[in-house]
C-alpha cells in the first residue's frame, strides 16, 4: 500500500510538474469555486498536451511548441485549435517566459494560413469568463 502512495505521488508529480495551479487544487483559495469543469479540463488538455502529445486526436501540424488541432465541433468550414505546449490559463495569466510559446503560435497559424491560401480568417482567444476549457487556446477559423 505504501509502495503504490509513493509511485501515485512520484507519477502525480511527474505528470503536473509543469502546470499551474487550478482552484481545485489549491484547496486554501478555493472559496467555492473548486471542481469547475472548465478548469478540470484545462488541466487534463495541459498534461496531455505536455506530455502525451502522441495520443492528442485529429493533429493538423505541431512543433516542439505548439500543436494544431481539429475543433471537435467546428463552428466554420476551417475551424483549428492553435495550443501553446505550456501551460498558461488566460492571456492574463502570461509571464515573460512564455513569450517564446506565443511566438511559435503565431508563426504556426502563420503556416496554416499560406499553406490553406485563406483570406478570410480568424485568430481568436477567449478571457476567462467565456472559455469552455482553462487553458490558453486561438481559434483559426475560416469559411
Amino acid at each position: 500500500m505504501l509502495t503504490a502512495l509513493v509511485i501515485g505521488l512520484m507519477l502525480g508529480g511527474y505528470l503536473f510538474a509543469d502546470s499551474q495551479p487550478r482552484s481545485f487544487l489549491a484547496l486554501n483559495k478555493c472559496a467555492g469555486t473548486c471542481f469547475q469543469a472548465n478548469e478540470l479540463l484545462g488541466l487534463l488538455t495541459s498534461v496531455g498536451i505536455q506530455r502525451f502529445p502522441a495520443l492528442v486526436p485529429s493533429v493538423v501540424k505541431e512543433t516542439d511548441k505548439t500543436i494544431v488541432i481539429e475543433h471537435p465541433s467546428p463552428q466554420a468550414r476551417i475551424h483549428y485549435l492553435v495550443i501553446p505546449k505550456r501551460d498558461v490559463k488566460n492571456i492574463g495569466e502570461l509571464s515573460d517566459a512564455d513569450s517564446e510559446y506565443l511566438i511559435d503560435v503565431f508563426k504556426v497559424a502563420r503556416e496554416i494560413v499560406k499553406e490553406k491560401n485563406l483570406r478570410d480568417y480568424r485568430l481568436v482567444t477567449n478571457g476567462p469568463g467565456y472559455q469552455g476549457l482553462t487553458y490558453l487556446h486561438f481559434h483559426l477559423t475560416a469559411n
